[in-house]
This record gives structure tokens, sequence and C-alpha cells, in this order.
């Protein structure tokens, strides 16, 4: 299994119609087991494709839904296609749907079935395009359980494309990282979250976005609206560099020493329960998210001074977008 991850517009889908042959490609080739498959149409590829909006036969029952890539399928034995049917329907938690028409399911039962339609017939590339995004909440978590379960069975590859940075750490799969139709880097999800080698990467995989604070490297220090922090194998000549500070690593109620400190203005405070975002006006106009936990009352206009632990600070050179330095690793500021 491979995950693609980038914003809209960042080529994911444009990327799956080109290896399941619905978009040509304008330069490069496809191939699948060794195989270019540039010749080979569309019908004859072993692909299935599940999109973001599901896509169902109204006519006919789950059963028929699920069924009718079997039978279209000339190689797959006849007196097989119920056995097979029941197995996926099972596997995907529809079992006792197969009887209704797709007007009688709920949005997540609509889904699982066109998803189960596609894993019917064994393949050798299963592309998934978003297939959770326009579920709620608590059936994306449900479903993406069961979906890693069942990718770990599949003998086919699996790509599956995703903008949430959630699904993309969740399923703990090798990731490739898009943007602006271009591969931005590939690697493990987790590993690039803590250490993304760009400015790019590190807020394609953070959700909430990643604050940006503006920084100077001078005499070995990195200089940041009024505060300073000794700046790893720093050099003695300034460069201007973006810090990249999480939310939930921002903290209003003091800090260690050595902690950046910024007085700031609260400007909103929202809360959703398990987490307060707190938003502040820094000076010159810099705006910062603090992500607290549990639920905070605050006026705005109140004054308040924000702490950061340099060692939880992401450095990126202002120039290239590269990854100077961060908690986890240290980077040569020379490059």
């Amino acid at each position: 299994m491979t995950v693609l991850i980038g914003p809209l517009g960042a080529g994911k889908t444009t990327l799956m119609r080109v290896v399941a042959g619905l978009h040509p490609p304008g330069a490069g080739r496809v191939i699948v087991d060794g195989k270019d498959v540039a010749s080979i149409s569309v019908r004859k590829r072993s692909v299935a494709f599940v999109y973001q909006q599901f896509i169902n036969y109204p006519s006919l029952t789950v059963h028929e839904n699920i069924a009718s890539p079997l039978r279209l399928d000339r190689a797959f034995p006849k007196d097989q296609v119920d056995r097979r049917v029941g197995e996926v329907a099972e596997l995907m938690g529809i079992g006792d749907l197969l009887p209704r028409r797709p007007s009688e399911l709920s949005g997540g039962q609509q889904q699982r079935t066109a998803i189960a339609r596609a894993l019917a017939r064994p393949v050798d590339v299963l592309l998934l395009d978003e297939p959770l995004a326009n579920l709620d909440y608590k059936l994306r978590e449900q479903l993406r359980g069961d979906l890693k379960s069942m990718f770990g069975q599949s003998k086919g590859v699996v790509l599956y494309s995703t903008s949430d940075p959630a699904e993309a750490l969740g399923f703990a799969a090798p990731t490739v990282v898009l943007g602006e139709g271009r591969v931005r880097h590939v690697g493990d999800a987790a590993d690039m979250y803590d250490r993304p080698p760009t400015l790019a990467v590190a807020a394609t995989l953070s959700d909430p976005p990643l604050n940006l604070l503006p920084g100077v490297v001078r005499d070995g220090w990195i200089e940041c609206m009024g505060a300073s922090f000794e700046a790893p194998r720093a050099h003695a000549r300034a460069e201007r560099v973006v810090l990249g500070v999480r939310p939930h690593q921002v903290s209003i109620e003091g800090a260690g020493p050595g902690a950046l400190a910024f007085p700031a203005e609260i400007r909103l405070a929202e809360v959703t329960g398990s987490a307060t975002f707190l938003h502040l006006l820094l000076r010159g106009g810099t705006h910062l998210v603090a992500q607290l936990p549990g639920t905070r009352l605050f006026t705005p206009g109140q004054q308040a001074t924000a702490y950061v632990d340099p060692a939880h600070v992401l450095v990126f050179d202002e120039a290239g977008g590269d990854l100077l330095a961060s908690s986890t690793a240290e980077v040569d500021l020379h490059g």
C-alpha cells in the first residue's frame, strides 16, 4: 500500500487517472509488474477505482452492484460469484444489506458498497481517491480501521489518496507527498511529520496548520520577534529563516527555562470540546494559534504571553524552504 497526500490541486486524482489509463501521461511510463501498460486499453487493465463520490448502480441491489465486475470478467468462474460477493460484503460489514438498493442505504453504507464492488474482483492495482472524504467523522474512523485491515490481505498494489494528515499517519504506509503536480517527498509519514525535509512537506502533514514565524540567524543565535535561542550548528553569517511551530506546542501558562516568550493579544477562542484553539496577535501583526487541552474561556482583547520551547521549533531556510533544524535532529545550517 502507498498513500498519496496533498492539498486540493496537488495532482492526486490526475495521477490515479493516469495509472488507470483514463488520462494519457504527458511523459514517462506506467509500469505494472515490469510491464508498460500504455498500450493496454482501460477495459483490459487489471485496475479497480473507488472515487470520492461513491458510484453505485441505482437500479441494482447491493448484491448485484458488487457482483457486476465479476459477471463482466470472463476469467472469473460464474459459479463462484455469489460466494465471492458474500465474502466481500461480510468483510465490509454489509452482509445483511445485500437485498437492498442504494436508495435504501446511508451514505456510509453506499460507500462500503462501492468499495466492496472494487474489491470483489482480484486486481493488480486498486485505486482509492479520497474514499472517506464525504463521510462523517465517526464513520471515517471506523472505515479507516476496516480498510487498513483489509488492505493487509490484498495481493495487489493499493494506491490511496487523501488530503487528511491524520489519515496518512494512521495508515502507517509508504507515503508520497504531492504538491502542484510534483512529488515533494517520499518516505514514512511519521518520520516526515517529525522531521519534514521542507516547509511544503511540513505544511501538508500538519493539521491544524503550522504556525510560521520570521527569524534571522545572527552570530550563532536565531532571533525571532524579540526572542532568541542558540542556533544548532549555526554560522556567523546572517541568514533569514522561517520558524515552524505546531499549535499544540504553544503554551500561555508558562514554560521551562529557555522558552521563547511572545507578548500577545487574544483575538478569538475556538472551543471544540476536547481542545480550545486560541488565536493570538503578536507584535508586528503576526498571528499565532495555540491548541490548549479542554474547554477554556477567554475574552477577546485580553493580554497574554505565548511560550514556545525552542526544542520543538522547526527551522526552515526562508529562500528554499529546506529544513535546517528540528526537535528530533539537527541539520547543518550551512546546508
